[in-house]
């Protein structure tokens, strides 16, 4: 308490220094903060996190850039609609634990969208200053990740308030970002909530997905812990579809389903030799290495630890991998993407720490074949060198191969990260559901809801690949519409 009282003066302290320096001054004027980060040439051989999150100094002179508009549009570019201007006032005042608590009651993982969401793509890109000034924005996804952390480190923390318990079972299948999100909003709302988990460890993508120097396991584990004081339940090795049924959870009186169940199923390219040795999607090289300690030769899964890797893909998931191999001692640890840099959906800041770490970036390039060395292990692979044509569906414009021109590059390691299908157990193993062609689950887009109405489903089974605040977006909707549902039908 001692330290929170300290931390309270020094805040003071900071706010009538920022007040006196700022008098006479446009607020427009104050240049954005930067991250602090663990340099590249010590970061690129740990897993600790390598940016250090803002001071309390830092985090309050941001805030003071927050122009508090009239109509905050950042609050309509984040999924989940979180009170922007409101928890951001609170640091201002020096009141960082009401900022968290503000956090809270619309986001049911704070410090990890403080640190893994696009907030540039999303509220970022709604604020005033780049939507009028064309400024750089109020640095949101910092001063999100500072109040939850501090919040965290204080020991004073909030634990959403509960309505009293009305005694209706709901079943969620999968603890990634949508199930967790939808399991929060409905605890709030008075439900018993059971999350059914099919691997050891908790937080879906979040634990499997996602490395630790971007994001640490204990703020994941820290997040859950919340949801569990809000009486969430959580059972692990239970593959729902599978250890447990449809019929199961019906005559175990689970009166609403949530789908959370991901998109696991990693995409290839079926090109030669994408079977040898050494070629693996993003998805198993990152699940064996981030839950099953893969990278120890002493595990029960041990992984080859490459020293010529090759990424193939332009997302957040191939930094993260093309970045956990460069720790893991690749020598050269190289992006080949088929489209320009300026294409990339990746997050500007992860492509920035990528190369800030070495890493090499073949752009317009494709792999188009593999070849093995005597003993069947992937030695070397063929790129065909591209241009950009017309725009595609997406907006981005086109890769188009450019005749004749190919060059051979030397690897040992090749990781696929061209994209992710949904899980089909549940589709193929639940009765009344309705799947796209693509293996997604079919719902309302307003509500979430299922061709089977006590069923709803969000995040990655439902877009096929999607971002972790998107995913949590989907769930705080899906338990509106059902909680609507279920209240409307008590009888059922």
């Amino acid at each position: 308490m001692n330290n929170e009282y300290l931390k309270a003066e020094r805040a003071q302290e900071w706010r009538e220094t920022l007040r006196k320096s700022m008098k006479n001054k446009d607020r427009t004027d104050l240049p954005r903060v930067k991250m602090p980060e663990v340099p590249p040439e010590i970061r690129c051989h740990t897993y600790d996190e390598v940016n250090l999150g803002l001071s309390l100094e830092q985090a309050i002179g941001e805030s003071h850039r927050c122009l508090d508009c009239v109509d905050p549009t950042c609050i309509t570019g984040c999924p989940v609609e979180i009170n922007i201007p409101k928890f951001i006032k609170n640091i201002e005042r020096g009141e960082i634990l009401e900022a968290a608590k503000t956090l809270k009651e619309t986001s049911a993982l704070p410090a990890v969208c403080g640190r893994v969401c696009p907030q540039e793509r999303q509220c970022e890109s709604k604020c005033f200053y780049t939507l009028k000034l064309k400024k750089e924005p109020v640095a949101i996804g910092y001063l999100e990740r500072f109040a939850a952390d501090y919040e965290r480190n204080s020991g004073q923390i909030s634990i959403p308030d509960v309505a009293p318990a009305n005694g209706i079972k709901i079943a969620v299948v999968g603890s990634g970002p949508a199930g967790l999100s939808f399991a929060g909003d409905m605890a709030k709302m008075g439900y018993d909530v059971t999350v059914f988990e099919a691997l050891h460890e908790l937080g879906g993508v979040l634990r499997y997905g996602i490395p630790e120097f971007r994001l640490p396991n204990e703020i994941v584990d820290f997040e859950i812990d919340v949801l569990k004081k809000m009486g969430v339940k959580f059972l692990t090795n239970c593959i729902v579809g599978k250890t447990i049924l449809q019929e199961d959870l019906v005559a175990e009186g689970f009166r609403g389903i949530f789908v959370g169940s991901g998109a696991g199923l990693p995409n290839f390219m079926n090109i030669p030799g994408e079977n040898l040795n050494g070629v693996m999607s993003c998805n198993e090289y990152l699940t064996r290495i981030n839950l099953m300690q893969a990278a120890d030769p002493e595990s029960d899964t041990p992984i080859h630890l490459g020293k010529k890797v090759a990424v193939i893909g332009g997302g957040n998931t191939a930094m993260d991998a093309v970045r956990t191999a460069r720790r893991l001692g690749a020598e050269k640890a190289m992006i080949v993407y088929r489209r320009s840099e300026e294409e990339m959906p990746a997050r500007i800041e992860e492509i920035k720490h990528a190369k800030e770490e070495g890493i090499e970036f073949l752009t317009l390039h494709n792999p188009i074949k593999y070849e093995s060395d005597a003993n069947g292990r992937v030695q070397r692979m063929l790129l065909q060198r591209m241009k950009l044509g017309d725009p595609d569906a997406s907006g981005r414009r086109s890769p188009v191969a450019i005749e004749g021109d190919t060059v051979w590059i030397d690897v040992d390691e090749v990781i696929v990260s061209v994209g992710v299908s949904p899980n089909p157990l549940i589709p193929q193993s639940f009765s009344g559901i309705e799947v796209t062609s693509r293996g997604t689950i079919v719902v309302n887009n307003d509500t979430m809801q299922s061709a089977v109405k006590t069923i709803f489903a969000g995040g990655d089974i439902v877009r096929g690949g999607a971002t972790v605040i998107l995913a949590m977006g989907d769930g705080r909707k899906a338990a509106k519409s059902m909680h609507e549902y279920l209240s409307s039908n008590q009888t059922e």
